[in-house]
């Protein structure tokens, strides 16, 4: 559907339920579908006392420790929104009601193919509205140490990433996305989250990965994957922190077109480039989505030439 003009909504709902990877609270999410030109937008239905809707929008976002966190004016949050996201970008949901009771989005296995899946069996529906895309017309940048996040113009839509690690079982990686919907589920979608197993207790000293397990994210101690079934790529580590930019930038609120570039960075230079962004008018253009023309040259970020993304290893989890 990313190739549609058309906004697309759901058309039937959909009910996820499963424990929270930062709060270790089981939650319900109902997704809806909602009319043309509403967007994301999460309501916390556990919270009756204040205003408990929260879009999904960048200038919302008001943590970005491990995961994605977004408030409305009255205090309500909404936490680790960036995979459910990410799935709702890739699949062409552009106006959906996340129905959620509590504060934290389920984890799932750790990666975004279970949304993926759940929005596949609810359907989408085209809407009588023209999709917007945020379209990059000069490049900017963030950077912070040896953190840099890049968006640069391009014919079509492309996230790639570059992250360097200590840990053998991780070491350099780089991969690059043609974000298509089919290129999504088969190279990014089956990613997981991961982490040190030598974090875990100050994570949870700070209220953080209470409900992590190996079930839903990938644990590394030293340099081996604790994890039974192993890894679901050689670069599963890279394929997800492009996951979850995708999920980071469609809080643009419609999809991008340019080239999003990310070394050894997360989900809070993810949200700083958007406010770059939209602090340089002449930067950007939000219109209507045109039919798409094929891509004709390797997408260029500050001057630099990024290579194919790799081929997946055999799936062993």
């Amino acid at each position: 559907m990313l190739t549609s003009t058309s906004q697309h909504t759901l058309k039937s709902s959909l009910t996820l339920i499963g424990v929270g990877l930062h709060s270790g609270i089981n939650t319900v999410i109902t997704v809806e579908p909602a009319p043309a030109s509403t967007g994301i937008v999460f309501i916390r239905t556990d919270i009756k006392d204040r205003d408990n809707a929260v879009p999904a929008k960048w200038d919302h976002v008001v943590d970005t420790r491990l995961c994605t966190v977004l408030a409305n004016k009255a205090g309500v949050t909404v936490s680790t929104v960036e995979h459910l996201l990410s799935a709702c970008a890739a699949m062409g949901l552009d106006n959906a009601v996340v129905q959620i009771d509590g504060p934290e989005v389920p984890i799932m296995d750790g990666s975004a193919q279970k949304f993926v899946a759940a929005i596949e069996r609810a359907g989408l529906t085209k809407q009588r509205a023209a999709r917007k895309v945020l379209r990059i017309k000069k490049t900017v940048s963030y950077q912070e140490g040896e953190k840099e996040v890049f968006l640069s113009p391009a014919d079509s839509q492309y996230f790639g990433f570059e992250i360097s690690f200590p840990s053998p079982a991780i070491g350099r990686q780089k991969f690059t996305l043609h974000f298509k919907e089919d290129n999504y589920r088969a190279d990014v979608a089956p990613a997981r989250t991961f982490g040190f197993l030598h974090e875990v207790e100050a994570l949870r000293k700070m209220g953080l990965a209470r409900g992590g397990s190996l079930d839903n994210a990938i644990v590394i101690d030293g340099d081996k994957v604790l994890n039974p079934g192993g890894l679901r790529f050689k670069t599963e580590f890279v394929r997800h922190k492009v996951l979850d930019a995708i999920g980071d930038l469609y809080l643009a609120g419609c999809q991008l077109f340019g080239h999003y570039h990310g070394v050894k960075a997360g989900h809070a230079m993810n949200n700083k480039i958007l406010h770059v962004l939209f602090s340089q008018p002449d930067a950007f253009e939000i219109v209507d989505m045109v039919p798409q023309a094929a891509p004709h040259r390797q997408p260029v970020a500050a001057g630099r030439v990024y290579g194919e993304a790799e081929l997946p290893v055999a799936v062993t989890a």
